[in-house]
């Protein structure tokens, strides 16, 4: 998609980040950025989506000087780059998702003020990454991460719009491309709850024989579209969210799809997607099936 990377502002130092980051997202991809702000006003009674026409010239002078302050520390970190600004009525996670409609990219950052502080607690954050209808970049974790890409890899076909994109990061950016599957013996797959299946593996050489198989065929293909992008392949022993979290230490982004099998079957609902969210320490992408 060639649309606009959307941004989410709300003035608060995490949503500046987010707007640098969007900016060089949108200078990479050649492509516009759109800051836009969320204005929760249930007086209004305006459908979400709208326009906003405020009768307070205060908070106007208030939310114009927020966003053209995003402005400036958008042209600061990509100048050149077409930045467009937008004040929508209705709650910040439904403007978001109506705005990812037409975008190529959404990034909102893991801290606000008002209605966007929420936005990684709850059922709000998985609500966006589960219906948003472009790709998600939540920035978080420590400030300018450097390092490859890293990709989650769980081989199910609803991951391979992660995959893709994931190569095509790694291209943009010019990095390297760490592909992590992670397995046990106690399943078939690396699953991290108390309610997995107690299925037992005793052959452990055929066990890893077929998560590598797993692993390249996940990646298959897609060294031949990207041939600039070097791919380390990592099989990992171990839990799925220690495994991501440790790696996530040296990557400059976690990608992530938005449903799986294993270990990774509802990712965006359950502890594991939680404990990426929260914890990772660069930013986090989140692909849900055919995006790229």
């Amino acid at each position: 998609m060639n649309g606009p990377v959307v941004v989410g502002v709300d003035g608060s130092p995490s949503s500046m980040a987010a707007v640098e980051v969007a900016a060089r997202e949108a200078g990479l991809r050649g492509v516009g950025l759109r800051l836009v702000h969320a204005f929760g006003w249930p007086a209004a009674h305006v459908p979400p989506g709208r326009p906003w026409e405020p009768s307070g010239a205060g908070l106007r002078e208030l939310i114009d000087g927020t966003l053209a302050k995003a402005e400036r520390r958008a042209h600061e970190a990509a100048p050149g780059n077409e930045v467009m600004r937008e004040v929508v009525v209705g709650e910040p996670v439904m403007v978001l998702e109506i705005e990812s409609r037409a975008a190529s990219l959404a990034v909102v950052g893991s801290r606000g003020l008002s209605r966007f502080s929420a936005l990684l607690l709850g059922s709000t954050a998985g609500h966006l990454a589960a219906h948003a209808a472009c790709p998600v970049l939540v920035v978080r974790g420590r400030p300018d991460p450097a390092g490859p890409v890293l990709l989650a890899v769980d081989g199910s076909p609803a991951a391979r719009g992660a995959v893709e994109f994931a190569f095509a990061q790694a291209s943009l950016h010019g990095t390297d491309l760490v592909a992590v599957h992670a397995w046990n013996t106690q399943t078939e797959r690396a699953y991290d709850g108390p309610s997995d299946p107690p299925f037992v593996t005793y052959d452990e050489d055929r066990l890893r024989h077929e998560e590598q198989r797993v692993l390249a065929e996940a990646l298959g293909g897609l060294a031949e579209k990207y041939p600039d992008v070097t791919v380390h392949r990592r099989l990992v022993r171990g839990r799925i969210r220690h495994s991501l979290i440790d790696a996530s230490a040296e990557a400059g982004l976690v990608v992530v799809g938005a449903r799986g099998r294993g270990g990774f079957a509802g990712l965006l609902l359950g502890s594991v997607s939680q404990a990426v969210l929260h914890h990772a320490h660069c930013p986090v992408a989140v692909v849900r099936t055919g995006e790229v």
